[in-house]
This record gives C-alpha cells, structure tokens and sequence, in this order.
C-alpha cells in the first residue's frame, strides 16, 4: 500500500451552502453558470489521499473558477497540498470527469494546477490538456474506478 505525500495535511472548514432563490427554481428564466455553481459542482470531490474533500484542503477555491458564458468556456484552478504531489493529474482529471459529467456538453473545461504550486505543474497541465491522454486514461477500468470514488456524491 502506498502512503500518503502529505500525511498531515491543513484541513479547513468548509464554506456555507448557496442559498437557493426563488429565481433558481424558475424553469422560465435563462440561467447562466456562475463561479459558485461551478465550484459547488467540485467542491465535494474527495481527495485520492485522504476522507477529506478538495475543499477541506484548499485544493479547490470558489475564486480560482472562471466562467464565460458568452464563449462556453469553463477553467479551474487548483491547488495541491504539496508542491510535489503525485496525485496532481489524478486529482485534476477528476475535476475535469465531474465538470463534464455535470455540465451541458456545449462547455469547454480546462483544469489546471495554479501557477507555482507544484514542481511539475508544466507536465500536469500537459496531460490534463491532451484530449487522446484523457481518453485513454477514462478506458482504464481501474483508474476510472477510482475517479468514481473520488466524484461519488456525499
């Protein structure tokens, strides 16, 4: 059995719930995604490594979502524990596996480790942006085995 990168991790507490308006439940108003419904859609992912969520572990923050509307253009930031986690691309493809699942496939998802938090963030980004690496690793029985269990809802 592998241990764990970060044995000890900070955990922090998790923010409040979107208040659900009565415009929400309005079936007849256009709808656009916002940053808090995109990061409400992640936010529960667990972490490979740990029974914690990805936002008990500041790896994934409301403010490092950006989402366009106009151009269907979604693109995630997120953060590891560590700076040389060798969970980053498992965790980013599950970002990615949740995001697509969840959203209208009109939607381009970019998933990407922020700027200077890991010490292969250039070769992680690499492989979350090639398509074919993406879908040959979603064919992998046993990896996708565990992308469910990491996306599995609480």
């Amino acid at each position: 059995m592998k241990v764990a990168d970060n044995v000890n991790p900070n955990v922090y507490e998790k923010g409040s719930l979107r208040e659900v308006t009565k415009s929400d439940l309005d079936e007849e108003l256009k709808d656009d995604f916002d940053q808090r419904e995109i990061f409400d859609i992640i936010r529960n992912i667990s972490d490979p490594e740990h029974p914690l969520t990805l936002e008990e572990l500041r790896v994934v923050e409301e403010s490092n979502v950006i989402i366009d509307n106009e151009n269907n253009l979604v693109h995630v930031y997120f953060t590891p524990t560590i700076p040389h986690c060798s969970m980053a691309t498992l965790i980013g493809l599950s970002i990615r596996v949740q995001l697509l699942r969840a959203l209208p496939s009109r939607f381009k998802v970019t998933v990407e480790v922020t700027e200077g938090t890991h010490v292969s963030e250039h070769a992680v980004n690499k492989q979350l942006a090639d398509k074919e690496r993406i879908a040959a690793a979603l064919e992998n029985n046993n990896l996708v085995q565990i992308i469910n269990q990491c996306v599995r809802s609480f």
